[in-house]
């Protein structure tokens, strides 16, 4: 092939993103350029489907990536792709829909008039890839909560083999990574061979990578053997994102969650109890069908006394193909515009509370970019934003700093 390009447009979750840049690199491996939307040949879009408004949001990525002057082919992936090719592919002409994840590269090679080359690819650190490297180790979902169509879209759990995740996370270490982030649509699914996600924790943590993280696992995965391991492994990052959703027991039983607020707060109690000084953050979503003003109140002094150090607040969107897009009582678009903003003022305060009682302790910080003035960023264990002026400091390096102070929502440090 010659001087092709693409673009990559991904929208959705951190599996999305990592699938998206194995395209990517396995491109960049074979002759092709990533480039800006605005001058590329072909541009991929990988969609999510997670909501109503996910689905606009990928449509609307794919008309805007059609209107382009130079007339690129659209190939599009993802969850939507999976669900609905056919409304994907009447958006126009130039629009491909590749459902099949793993055969997105192939697919657009073929179209740029060549064909991938057999040469290994290089684990590669900066853009279009990102200093905290993200490794895909799980895909799928049997949990089929009320609300969601990621089961219908991504099927079953199915792992990956945990020598080839080790693999992959050796090689990242040997090109400078830092950090590891193991990511999956529900990672505590985790199996291959009778090896469980601790046992593939622990098989990670052998590589020497520095940091380690997971990006989400669900509460009745946090179990005593999942906290042993995260405590005795020294890479481990003292963070957990651990999804609510609703801190009222009758609407999580409606959304057929598999637990109550009793029992969710225990997994929080264990977690520390295993962790101390553990970050937790957590998903809310709010404005999901029945859910009353009293049952509003309820999750909001759950959410408030569970002390997480962040939210990711979500307003419930009716999603066709899901029994909670039938259900009766649909709470109002304003309503639950209102209940968001109260959750989101909520958040506000509880990463203020979590920054504030962490001034004057020691942090161990991953400097993620240097800007020409000498401006540092960069994320602690616990994953609290730092910045720090005249640092003498470069991407890519671990240092210990002294948590100095909070300015507009982020630590300050000193070295």
């Amino acid at each position: 092939m010659g001087d092709l390009t693409v673009a990559m447009r991904t929208l959705g979750c951190k599996v999305n993103r990592v699938e998206a840049e194995k395209v990517a690199a396995t491109l960049l491996g074979s002759g092709v350029r990533v480039v800006d939307e605005e001058d590329a040949a072909v541009i991929i879009v990988t969609t999510c489907t997670v909501t109503a408004e996910a689905d606009h949001k990928a449509r609307k990525a794919v008309r805007h990536a059609l209107r382009l002057p130079q007339a690129p082919v659209v190939v599009v992936s993802g969850c939507l792709a999976a669900i609905d090719p056919e409304g994907l592919a009447a958006l126009g002409e130039r629009v491909v829909v590749e459902a099949d994840k793993d055969a997105v590269a192939i697919r657009v090679a073929a179209l740029l008039g060549g064909a991938l080359t057999d040469a290994p690819v290089a684990p590669r650190v900066g853009e279009p890839f990102r200093t905290r490297a993200i490794v895909k180790v799980e895909d799928g979902c049997n949990a089929f909560c009320a609300y969601c169509i990621v089961p219908y879209a991504r099927g079953v759990p199915r792992s990956v083999p945990l020598v080839e995740v080790v693999a992959e996370v050796a090689s990242l270490v040997d090109a400078g990574v830092a950090e590891v982030v193991l990511t999956g649509i529900n990672i505590g699914r985790y199996e291959d061979g009778g090896a469980a996600l601790p046992d593939l924790i622990e098989a990670v943590a052998a590589t020497g990578v520095r940091r380690l993280r997971i990006s989400s696992i669900e509460p009745g995965d946090v179990d005593a053997r999942f906290l042993q391991v995260a405590a005795a492994t020294p890479s481990f990052c003292r963070h957990l994102h651990i999804p609510l959703q609703s801190g009222c027991d009758r609407t999580l039983a409606v959304m057929g969650r598999t637990y109550d607020t009793a029992g969710y707060a225990a997994v929080l109690a264990r977690a520390r109890e295993a962790l101390p000084g553990v970050a937790i953050t957590t998903d809310v979503l709010t404005g999901f069908p029945g859910e009353t003003s009293a049952d509003f109140e309820e999750t909001l002094a759950f959410v408030e006394a569970c002390g997480f150090s962040r939210l990711h607040v979500f307003r419930y969107s009716p999603r066709a193909g899901t029994p909670a897009a039938e259900m009766p009582e649909q709470v109002s678009p304003a309503e639950k515009s209102a209940r968001a903003r109260r959750l989101r003022a909520l958040d506000a305060q509880l990463r203020a509370q979590f920054a504030q009682a962490s001034v004057g302790r020691d942090a161990e910080v991953l400097i993620e970019r240097v800007s020409e003035d000498g401006v540092a960023e960069g994320t602690t264990r616990e994953y609290l934003p730092v910045v720090m002026t005249g640092a003498p400091f470069g991407e890519r390096d671990v240092v210990t700093l002294r948590l100095t102070g909070v300015k507009s929502g982020r630590m300050t440090a000193a070295w």
